[in-house]
């Protein structure tokens, strides 16, 4: 999944906030129905701003039911956190609500204008989905992946003669909270899913980015090997962990340390994406360090896990 940037998690912004605002974009974007795959932090959160800020009617798709439901229990409870503090009205919690359906089908995205991909990053299971959605879904629809890291173009060779109309939709988690959609186009896609795409972000309440279609794009490219390194300075002992997580955020105004923030990413998607720089560009410099393959191995990825570099 995407990755959780510092400034998601400060003290000004520690809860996710699902506050309304009126959009006046939305008639520009033209989309009458989203359609969302995988129920997981980043899917529930985009199912949540869609519904909640660009008032769009919202499909979630996940074939693990369980997830499905936890996803819609979390859904409550943030609504149900923002009525109590006043950020929301019940109606418009109500209303929120009632626009999310969730299905165990891709068959149901017959109807669907606009689809956005959030499972994890794994490039064959998004090649796999694409090639299903590119035949279960209208012509017309628009088909987004949410990944922060793997090729659109390749992404898009695998939705057979839908390439024009894939493009990546890169949300910052959490969703509700950050501002930012990074927006890249593959190879193939065309000018009006470039245009439609960010005015819908721009519907949802989102500043958007273009970024051209390398590994990475400009988000990850940037942050994963700060958080690689800073990981190589600890495991080679330059110093403690909190040390280096002061560091940075009393000399460098970081909102987090590099740990503590590898850690609310989850060292599983961090890996992932270090993975996908080093085999796709061949720079030395961006080999995942041991360290972080050992956490992952161990099953110690973060606070997801209860146990990362902290424990919690």
């Amino acid at each position: 999944m995407a990755f959780a940037l510092a400034r998601a998690v400060s003290s000004r912004a520690s809860h996710w906030s699902v506050k309304s605002f009126h959009s006046s974009s939305t008639s520009l974007h033209g989309v009458k129905h989203v359609g969302v795959l995988g129920a997981g932090q980043m899917g529930l959160g985009i199912a949540l701003v869609a519904a909640n800020v660009s008032k769009l009617p919202v499909l979630l798709l996940d074939t693990n039911e369980a997830q499905l439901n936890k996803g819609m229990k979390f859904m409550d409870s943030l609504l149900k956190k923002d009525v109590a503090k006043g950020r929301l009205t019940e109606a418009q919690a109500e209303e929120t609500k009632s626009r999310v359906k969730t299905t165990q089908s891709m068959a149901d995205f017959s109807n669907v204008d606009f689809v956005i991909e959030a499972v994890s990053e794994n490039p064959a299971l998004k090649a796999n989905l694409f090639r299903d959605l590119a035949q279960a879904t209208p012509k017309h629809a628009i088909l987004a992946s949410n990944t922060s890291s793997i090729s659109i173009t390749k992404i898009a060779a695998a939705a057979k003669g839908r390439e024009e109309q894939v493009i990546g939709m890169h949300f910052m988690n959490p969703v509700p909270v950050m501002k930012l959609v990074e927006i890249i186009p593959g190879l193939a896609t065309s000018n009006d899913v470039l245009r439609t795409t960010k005015d819908l972000a721009v519907a949802m309440g989102k500043t958007c980015t273009v970024s051209q279609d390398v590994p990475g794009f400009v988000a990850n490219r940037l942050l994963m090997p700060y958080i690689n390194e800073a990981i190589i300075a600890y495991e080679t002992g330059i110093a403690s962990k909190e040390d280096i997580d002061t560091t940075m955020k009393l000399g460098t105004n970081m909102p987090m340390g590099p740990l503590t923030l590898a850690d609310f990413i989850g060292l599983d998607t961090c890996l992932a994406i270090m993975k996908v720089l080093h085999e796709q560009l061949g720079d030395t410099k961006y080999r995942p360090s041991v360290l972080l393959n050992k956490m992952v191995d161990a099953g110690w990825v973060g606070k997801k896990s209860g146990r990362g570099f902290y424990i919690y």
